[in-house]
């Protein structure tokens, strides 16, 4: 694999835009992975780093490690505490509102329900001369996605729920859109990517704001719908 993408770097904290479909680490549930976003950035940096949160193995961007355990406590108890602003970009089924607030909780894995709060707002819309199932077009949205709350799989949830599945989600999304993204253009991917990190610097205090940019997965499908120009005018820190 190429060098990973460091998109930010200081003394105490390094972030890179992770590519999809890369693991942050060893994981038994994904026994088939042989590169790991850990042991590559160790290599790379010729150093240890240590993740400060987490993003699934299909979603791309900002990915945060801290150098030392240290400030690995400190910004772990940061994400917890829910004090590092977030922003995802995704494309999903159908056409969204322009913008709505899902309240929902979400169940750990032992049954326990957990408060779950994302805000959204809608960047564009599409319709493409495609049929699908019952209806003689598909329709899909580029949305903005600021999670308050970090529940696993929270975005993912969050837009099932409200019936706007994010394409190329295997897990809760619709299987119909993913079989012909895949057919129709070879596509795989989920299209889903933590495009911002905000947050007070554990160390120095320092505001901090990171950006990934896209990857060509995204830029591609931005492209099939028409939204190659949305970004450059709705994309503000």
């Amino acid at each position: 694999m190429p060098l990973l993408d460091i998109v930010f770097q200081d003394d105490d904290l390094v972030a890179i835009n992770k590519p999809h479909g890369l693991l942050v680490h060893r994981s038994s549930i994904a026994m088939d992975a042989e590169e790991f976003a850990l042991q590559l950035l160790r290599d790379q940096l010729n150093r240890h780093v240590f993740p400060a949160h987490r993003l699934d193995r299909k979603t791309g961007g900002v990915l945060l490690f801290a150098l030392s355990k240290d400030v690995e406590k400190l910004m772990q108890q940061q994400f917890s505490d829910n004090k590092v602003d977030k922003k995802y970009l995704a494309i999903v089924r159908g056409h969204t509102a322009d913008e709505q607030a899902i309240d929902y909780p979400l169940r750990k894995e032992n049954g326990t329900l957990q408060e779950a709060f994302t805000e959204y707002r809608t960047l564009a819309r599409a319709e493409l001369e495609i049929p699908l199932g019952s209806h003689p077009t598909s329709r899909y949205s580029l949305v903005e996605a600021h999670p308050s709350t970090g529940r696993m799989h929270q975005l993912r949830k969050h837009f099932a729920h409200i019936f706007h599945p994010i394409i190329g989600d295997r897990t809760h999304g619709c299987n119909k859109q993913n079989k012909m993204f895949k057919e129709r253009w070879e596509f795989d991917t989920m299209l889903l990517h933590a495009s911002q990190l905000s947050f007070t610097h554990p160390v120095t205090n320092a505001a901090v704001h990171i950006e990934a940019p896209l990857q060509s997965e995204f830029l591609k499908m931005l492209g099939i719908m028409g939204w190659e120009n949305v970004l450059a005018n709705s994309q503000q820190p």
